[in-house]
């Protein structure tokens, strides 16, 4: 890569604009390989993966973090270890041991972990996913917003006027104790729920 490329994947459903940067020189803070423009993708973004390639010196890694926080840039962030399925077999375990952010194994040839990744990708935008759920049972794409995310919320991005009359919800998931509970429009939600909103039918004209 010699210029940051912008991409889009859908993870869980939700649309998510990943932007791949090169690598990060010593002394890109001095604009070192066109180093403060790249800095300020990272600047822009909500979350950093931090990639780097098992069978390559962690000292590329150091410079990278180290640039990074020379620019005062702290966002949530996770190590994506590549080429996990041919790396000498104790170098995943010494770059969990040296580093302090979470570490995700991956290999282009393994779905799983690309799979483990975006999800742990996810995490990192600290949303919550809600999936809506009509009464005939088909749901719709899910509605991801910022926490705390009660019933109220969800009601009001279908419109504002389901938000004003919404008494409440049928809920799946891990915010209630079984399956299609009843619920009110304050209760919390949590990422991956499924929602189905009740509400009041709005007054008949005289």
């Amino acid at each position: 890569t010699t210029r940051p490329v912008p991409a889009t994947t859908r993870i869980g459903g939700v649309l998510v604009q990943l932007v791949e940067i090169p690598g990060l020189l010593a002394g890109a803070n001095d604009d070192r390989g066109g180093g403060r423009a790249l800095l300020g993708v990272v600047r822009a973004a909500d979350a950093i993966v931090f990639c780097h390639a098992l069978d390559s010196p962690r000292t590329s890694l150091d410079v990278i973090r180290a640039e990074v926080a020379a620019a005062g840039i702290d966002r949530p962030a996770l190590v994506a270890a590549t080429k996990s399925d041919d790396a000498p077999a104790d170098a995943l375990e010494q770059l969990c041991t040296t580093e302090h952010l979470e570490v995700v194994p991956v290999s282009v040839l393994d779905d799983d972990s690309l799979a483990s990744l975006r999800e742990r990708m996810w995490a990192l935008t600290g949303l919550v996913r809600v999936h809506l759920r009509r009464r005939d049972d088909t749901m719709a794409d899910p509605i991801a917003l910022k926490p705390p995310v009660t019933v109220a919320d969800v009601a009001h991005t279908i419109h504002h006027e389901i938000g004003d009359r919404c008494s409440g919800g049928r809920v799946w998931g891990q915010s209630v104790r079984f399956d299609g509970q009843r619920v009110g429009r304050s209760h919390l939600l949590r990422d991956g729920d499924h929602l189905e909103v009740i509400h009041a039918r709005a007054p008949a004209a005289p």
